[in-house]
């Protein structure tokens, strides 16, 4: 939906080559909600956490913001 190549496809790119990084991010969507139970994620027997990285080139930080009791 979002190939990184060619760089010129993208007329961001004309600055940085990451257009497809904010593209890919925009699909994903960049937060998610869930629950703990007894300290432990509350995940369904199918369900897993992964982090998705595109733009590779720059520091990144996790927030974790923890609601509730």
């Amino acid at each position: 939906m979002a190939p990184e190549k060619p760089h010129s496809r993208y007329r961001h790119n004309s600055y940085e080559d990451n257009a497809d990084a904010h593209l890919k991010r925009i699909i994903m969507g960049r937060e998610v909600v869930v629950a703990v139970t007894a300290g432990k994620l509350d995940l369904g027997p199918w369900e897993q956490l992964f982090y998705g990285e595109f733009d590779g080139k720059r520091k990144k930080r996790v927030l974790v913001k923890i609601i509730g009791e």
